[in-house]
């Protein structure tokens, strides 16, 4: 019998969501206090979009080391957040208690084209993962006045996905929930007692006008997961994860595909070896 026919995709999903998610909680709030006082550091400074990823991490922040040492930019951008992302973002800052700042990056983001050689506004992804890298310098700089570190949003599902940009919100001191997938992530929201607007809201980095991810993926977060979770967790095959999930294979080969071509992004940059060159 082949390996993957000793699971059913609800088998997989129980497997999968079934964690101890006051563990994970206490477990995740122990490593960020720990982190914060072995570097010397005064606060944790992130970005508050209002989606998912972002307020699981406020909201562990601002329990691990307090409501006054967690420091939270809202950056929106006129042109791609919705209202309702903003109004979340100002909601959940204020439950919280947590420092929070509005700041716009329409700003910088007006004053880049005269600065960026070979600048065109029709690149839709280079100007999105310009507006991503624009609100990493604006948390890097408020860490550095505020004594901080910065605390990433990235999840494990966008982290193998590689659905980040590089130096922009894959940048950071401190990552917090990239060790669970997107759908526990979910579920641990609804452990932290967050509200399903945010718990379940779909995911987008919004970087231009109505983009939403699973869209641009092309498959979905909850497949994904279970396919990700078949593969790398559980060592399946291709074949035998289609064959548990009832997914077309091309589907589990395209996810197979994307974590193989992303792998650059998830490693520091390659340092050509000059051993018995430049030194012994």
């Amino acid at each position: 019998m082949a390996q993957g026919a000793r699971w059913s995709a609800a088998e997989l999903r129980a497997k999968l969501l079934s964690i101890d998610y006051a563990a994970v909680e206490e477990r995740v709030e122990r490593g960020l206090a720990e982190y914060l006082e072995a570097s010397g550091a005064r606060c944790y400074v992130l970005g508050l979009s209002g989606g998912l990823d972002s307020s699981v991490v406020a909201a562990l922040c601002a329990r691990a080391v307090g409501p006054e040492r967690t420091v939270v930019l809202i950056m929106p951008d006129s042109t791609s957040t919705p209202k309702e992302d903003l109004d979340d973002a100002l909601s959940l800052a204020e439950e919280l208690g947590v420092k929070r700042f509005v700041a716009p990056i329409d700003p910088l983001l007006a004053a880049a084209p005269p600065a960026l050689p070979l600048f065109d506004p029709g690149d839709r992804v280079s100007l999105g993962n310009l507006k991503a890298r624009l609100r990493m310098v604006m948390l890097y700089y408020a860490a550095n006045r505020l004594g901080g570190l910065v605390a990433g949003t990235s999840d494990r599902s966008e982290l193998m996905l590689g659905y980040f940009t590089k130096y922009g919100d894959g940048a950071a001191d401190i990552l917090p929930i990239a060790d669970l997938y997107k759908s526990q992530v979910r579920a641990l929201a609804k452990h932290l007692g967050l509200p399903d607007r945010i718990a379940y809201k779909p995911s987008s980095p919004r970087l231009w006008p109505g983009q939403m991810a699973e869209s641009e993926l092309g498959f979905t977060y909850d497949v994904a997961d279970l396919v990700l979770f078949a593969m790398v967790d559980l060592g399946l095959r291709p074949d035998e994860v289609a064959s548990a999930l009832s997914v077309p294979r091309d589907v589990v080969q395209r996810i197979a595909r994307r974590v193989e071509a992303t792998a650059h992004k998830r490693r520091p940059p390659h340092i050509v070896d000059l051993k018995g060159v430049a030194h012994p």
